[in-house]
């Protein structure tokens, strides 16, 4: 792992002695396997402890380590046969945004992800997940091709929030985004989202209007970052820590609050240390939801979805 967090640098010390017990027995014949298993044991009573404890600041700190898996992780590790659909036949293909049509576990579906790239050039190819409008141009076309061919709608969200540059917003981003929302609660086919690590704004929510929003035990989901947050209510951007605890952006918050579904559990030490054991967690619970995404009457799915989303605050609204 070539990034450690402040709070895991007690168990990278741990890891290191055990690579250099590794390294030691290709050398020589000697037999090291009990010590690494009683390390590794160290290790993962270590991190669960860590990880139990976490402060909202810190879940923020994780939701965005840089090997942590991305959008293209869980397309290639959850998905089949995908085609991608590039473009919005207006302005140009943005990269930030990816999607098409696929299959899981042999289910027909739209797929559609924020991907923020792995290493410099990829987050440099994909703006490091922030789309401009012609990205969310290119998801109104995936919405109405799912409405079109009855698909299901799996989508992704892990962006900062959209991208806000001059050029973004003289092509309309905001009325982009709108029309994201709008959409996604005209169409009636099932539509299940998850927030996979970091959901930000009106970037996010624009793929996450759906029946079902799932969100990974430390992912966050907020309407700004907590720098942002901090800038506009202290005037101080390194109020952030102080910041992520009032902004209720974790899973345990949202969930409590009715606005996400369900928790989608991350391995020990957080989906960046076993990336194949997170995207295994997250297919068992896409299958689930889109099963019971399926199962709501397809009458009163509209309905139910602009009724869950228009309620989101409600528990903050003081009743005179």
């Amino acid at each position: 792992m070539s990034f450690v967090l402040e709070f895991e640098k007690q168990v990278r010390e741990i890891e290191k002695k055990v690579e250099e017990l590794r390294e030691a027995s290709k050398i020589g014949d000697i037999n090291v396997a009990s010590e690494i298993t009683r390390m590794q044991n160290k290790i993962d009573k270590l991190l669960s402890q860590i990880y139990k404890n976490l402060t909202p600041w810190q879940k923020v700190q994780v939701a965005r380590h840089p090997d942590r898996p991305k959008f293209l992780d869980y397309l290639n590790g959850i998905f089949t046969d995908f085609i991608e659909l590039h473009g919005d036949r207006l302005f140009a293909d943005d990269r930030a945004i990816i999607g098409g049509f696929a299959k899981i576990s042999g289910i027909k579906c739209i797929v559609i992800g924020q991907e923020k790239g792995s290493d410099t050039e990829s987050r440099l190819e994909h703006n490091f997940g922030a789309a401009k409008p012609e990205g969310y141009r290119k998801v109104l076309r995936l919405l109405d091709l799912a409405q079109r061919f009855s698909l299901p709608i799996l989508s992704f969200i892990d962006t900062s929030g959209a991208y806000p540059g001059v050029e973004s917003e003289e092509r309309g981003v905001a009325e982009a985004i709108a029309r994201c929302m709008e959409k996604s609660l005209q169409i009636d086919v099932p539509f299940v989202s998850t927030v996979i690590g970091e959901g930000g704004s009106g970037g996010a929510i624009a793929i996450a209007s759906s029946d079902y929003v799932l969100m990974f035990e430390y992912s966050i989901y907020s309407v700004i970052s907590p720098e942002g947050c901090a800038s506009i209510l202290w005037k101080d951007g390194t109020k952030a820590n102080l910041a992520a605890e009032t902004q209720k952006l974790t899973a345990e918050d949202l969930y409590s609050l009715g606005i996400v579904d369900s928790i989608v559990k991350e391995p020990i030490g957080g989906a960046h240390r076993n990336k194949q054991g997170a995207i295994e967690n997250l297919k068992k619970e896409l299958l689930v939801y889109l099963k019971k995404s399926e199962s709501l009457p397809q009458k009163s799915r509209k309905l139910l979805r602009r009724k869950r989303f228009m309620s989101i605050g409600d528990q903050f609204v003081v009743k005179s």
